[in-house]
């Protein structure tokens, strides 16, 4: 099973050291089966157990982009998983650029977490695996270094997750255009994980608010089992 923690915009440089230490102690070897993503700012480049990876950067190099991250910046904490199409971002970012992004990170051969998830209404209206199917498009499903994860933005940060069989139905649905790894992601805590890893094409999960402390990060990983 995949554990991905989305930290978001938190953590500082100290608190995120202090928050790999705590990781490191508890997996104690490394395990390429858990993902943390800080904000850039917070980027460690001391010893990791787990793969530290960046929430955001910008399909280039360097070059003339004010205020982006690009893979030199990167390559210098080693770090070379990325987050790519969470809803938080695709607010900025439209279908091209997150193709540009795609491309790009699979051209460097990153492992991409590619995010994707329909909001309440086009879930009422019963078009939400057109939608799903359309944040797909143009982007090469077959990628062997590929994770998606299925986050409806109606659960993201609002403590309320997305019912098991809704989620099952998508994964199933999912597993059907492409043989990646499929998370879910949305309000998931220690109280429902044992459930939504139960549940059929489910390889994990991506996680927000419930892994911001590191200490119900690792509940949540222990609890899983």
């Amino acid at each position: 099973m995949i554990f991905a923690a989305n930290l978001k915009c938190n953590h500082t440089r100290a608190s995120f050291e202090l928050y790999l230490k705590a990781l490191n102690e508890t997996l104690g070897t490394h395990n390429n089966n858990i993902f943390v993503f800080p904000p850039s700012v917070a980027f460690s480049q001391k010893e990791s157990f787990f793969t530290q990876g960046t929430q955001n950067f910008y399909p280039c190099i360097n070059g003339a982009f004010t205020g982006e991250l690009g893979k030199e910046h990167l390559d210098e904490f080693g770090i070379k998983c990325v987050l790519i199409g969470h809803s938080e971002r695709r607010i900025y970012e439209n279908e091209v650029l997150i193709k540009a992004k795609f491309d790009f990170a699979k051209k460097q051969g990153w492992q991409i977490f590619l995010c994707i998830g329909e909001d309440l209404r086009t879930k009422q209206e019963g078009k939400t695996k057109d939608f799903l199917k359309k944040q797909l498009e143009n982007l090469d499903l077959a990628y062997e270094k590929l994770i998606i994860a299925y986050e409806p933005i109606y659960s993201i940060g609002t403590g309320v997750s997305a019912k098991n069989e809704d989620i099952g139905e998508i994964l199933d649905f999912l597993h059907t255009l492409t043989k990646a790894p499929l998370l879910y992601g949305g309000s998931v805590n220690e109280n429902n994980i044992k459930e939504i890893l139960k549940i059929n094409h489910c390889g994990g999960v991506l996680v927000g608010s419930a892994a911001l402390k590191v200490e119900n990060f690792i509940t949540l990983i222990k609890g899983s089992k």
